[in-house]
């Protein structure tokens, strides 16, 4: 479904949101926090989708590092997962095994453990995690906690939606493939604890709704803007040459189509011209797994690259956050 679309069936849903529910519904952010003391909050997400890759070990794995994102994308600690799956009656209990087995293994990577779940028959595999975590109240991160003047990062490059397209066409060279498999299998756990480290408000997860899509999310809670330089995004290796021609997913066109109308028709989306036409549908695909976008403080700026290379993890600078709530894509 849609960012326009589940705005639109959420819209009417109104309760009375206790207290101690520090992030809910009415917050629109990747996943929910609870106060349980001074001290704790617990963090919840939930997430599953159908096979992206054909190895079931593979698609387990990567359903579980996209579910735990969102514990990460708040800047929490993953505790524990369920199961939650569908499956027909006749794929083979071996093909199941390997799923939930590269699932249990990619939670235990995160430090966590599968504590249970539930499934269902259905006509196409599904397969993902409602995962527990845990934060300190006051060391959330939010959509919403964008500021000025600060520098943007990403920590995963862009294009497994355009690659997983491709693929699934059989129009994908494997070792292309290869690559995104990779980067969907990393974990945003080192990603996280940086942020956490230098002290960090405003971040997401760049996943179903694209880069441009939570992008504007974050535009849209924080008040602030994004400007983004395309000569620094970084894209996985064939992404771009698959883009240009044409292999999109359904969630790139429904992607782009919500943010020109929110952001768009109001004159807040600007994108350079001379920014290639397969570049710009990049900045709109949906992606699997992706990188935590987060902002900091300029002086905090080598902070965070010492702390990702103390890791041996990568990640890119991609922009700036600005005063205005618009979005804008420079050469």
């Amino acid at each position: 479904m849609g960012p326009g679309d589940l705005r639109d069936v959420l819209g009417g849903l109104t309760q009375e949101e206790p207290p101690d529910l520090l992030v809910g519904l009415g917050h629109s952010d990747d996943a929910a926090v609870y106060r349980i003391s001074d001290e704790v909050a617990v963090v919840e997400t939930v997430d599953f989708f159908p096979p992206i890759v054909d190895d079931p070990y593979l698609y387990g794995a990567i359903a579980a590092a996209n579910s735990m994102s969102d514990v990460y994308a708040m800047g929490g600690q993953v505790l524990f997962a369920l199961n939650v799956a569908g499956f027909p009656r006749e794929l083979p209990k071996d093909t199941i095994a390997a799923i939930f087995r590269g699932g249990a293994d990619k939670v235990r990577e995160a430090g966590g453990v599968i504590a249970g779940g539930h499934t269902v028959v259905d006509a196409e595999p599904k397969y993902g995690l409602c995962v527990t975590g845990r934060v300190h109240p006051s060391r959330i991160f939010i959509k919403g906690g964008l500021r000025a003047g600060e520098c943007l990062f990403l920590s995963k490059p862009l294009g497994t939606g355009v690659i997983a397209t491709a693929a699934k066409a059989d129009a994908c060279d494997p070792a292309v493939l290869d690559e995104a498999i990779k980067s969907m299998l990393r974990l945003n756990r080192a990603a996280s604890e940086v942020a956490q480290e230098v002290g960090v408000r405003g971040a997401t997860d760049i996943t179903g709704f694209g880069l441009l899509g939570h992008a504007a999310e974050m535009v849209e809670a924080s008040g602030a803007g994004i400007a983004l330089r395309a000569k620094d995004l970084p894209l996985l290796p064939g992404a771009l040459v698959l883009a240009e021609k044409g292999h999109w997913s359904g969630g790139m066109k429904r992607n782009r189509r919500h943010v020109e109308h929110t952001l768009g028709e109001s004159g807040r989306l600007a994108i350079d011209p001379s920014v290639p036409e397969a570049l710009v549908g990049l900045l709109f695909e949906a992606e699997t797994s992706g990188g935590l976008l987060f902002s900091v403080p300029r002086e905090r700026r080598s902070a965070v690259l010492e702390g990702f290379a103390r890791r041996g993890e990568p990640c890119w600078e991609i922009g700036e956050v600005t005063e205005e709530a618009k979005i804008a894509v420079h050469a």
